[in-house]
């Protein structure tokens, strides 16, 4: 297995309107297959990418023009700073967790294995998804499932969890599973449990509030006319993404000037989102979910 096959590639780097003396970020480098088409058409620019699991490093190309940094996104601008630059041509973000991470059984991402439930991107990272759901009280738990999961049923989800625990610690995919089972709604099991799982890896890796952060400095890193790329998986990123496109914040409302003109620090590039053809579909299933915006900096 591919340790990732990127989606709307094609698209995401015609996205990018790479110059070949540009600065590039890749925020997401997983399995490098975004880096690679970038250095392609890069000539004296230089790209650098991000990547806070380990196990990507396996995947690095050996090119003078990238720098590479073991490092979460949420800490983009202090990290190019510290590496001498101060403006970007570009940033791509494809926010969908590897293929590697989700078959890699004691990474703990799928519900498709009795794997111990850890979901943690960062192999250091102080939490784990079992210590979130043997220790936040119910209401935090409840919460938890509804914001990061968009689950109706979320308070029955983690009153199931807490009456669980009390019997066994929650410590596998099993375990979580059979805790909550008897919430399974018919024919849709494995749609409910990838929102449970998800909403899981979110608060485990404290995604959005790390997405959020990125998005915020690559605005003031990119350079006019400086392109943002964002491939996203699920509505609550796509959400957020779209607004901070529109608008320049997460709210999605544009301010106004003196003349109450709207001022935007983006003009959008796909007024349509960007989908993967059935084509794309049937060669990586996994892409189905993939929804890609481009933005350039005004």
């Amino acid at each position: 297995m591919a340790y990732h096959i990127p989606a709307l590639l094609d698209e995401s780097i015609e996205g990018l309107n790479i110059r070949p003396d540009g600065v590039y970020v890749d925020v997401t480098f997983g399995g490098g297959g975004h880096t690679r088409e970038i250095l392609k058409r890069l000539d004296k620019g230089m790209l650098i990418a991000f990547d806070q699991d380990e196990d990507a490093l396996a995947n690095l190309p050996d090119d003078p023009r990238l720098i590479f940094l073991d490092q979460n996104f949420r800490f983009l601008k202090n990290n190019l700073i510290f590496n001498g630059i101060t403006s970007i041509s570009g940033l791509i973000a494809d926010l969908g967790v590897s293929f590697h991470q989700f078959d890699e059984p004691q990474r703990g991402f799928t519900f498709r294995s009795d794997a111990p439930l850890d979901m943690r991107m960062n192999k250091a990272g102080p939490t784990t998804a079992a210590m979130l759901l043997n220790s936040l009280d119910e209401k935090a738990l409840a919460d938890l499932f509804y914001n990061y999961g968009e689950l109706k049923n979320s308070r029955r989800i983690a009153s199931e969890i807490v009456a669980a625990r009390r019997e066994k610690l929650l410590e596998s995919a099993n375990d979580l599973m059979l805790a909550i089972k008897k919430l399974f709604p018919p024919h849709q099991e494995h749609k409910f449990l990838a929102k449970v799982f998800q909403a899981l890896r979110i608060a485990v890796n404290n995604e959005m509030e790390s997405l959020r952060e990125m998005l915020t400095q690559a605005l003031e890193m990119l350079c006019h006319g400086g392109r943002l790329v964002v491939i996203t998986y699920h509505s609550l990123e796509d959400r957020l993404v779209k607004n901070f496109m529109r608008a320049g914040n997460f709210e999605g409302v544009a301010g106004k000037d003196f003349y109450g003109r709207s001022e935007t620090p983006f003009r959008i590039i796909n007024n349509r989102i960007i989908t993967p053809g059935p084509d794309e579909i049937a060669r990586n299933s996994r892409s189905r979910s993939a929804r890609l915006r481009i933005a350039e900096k005004i």
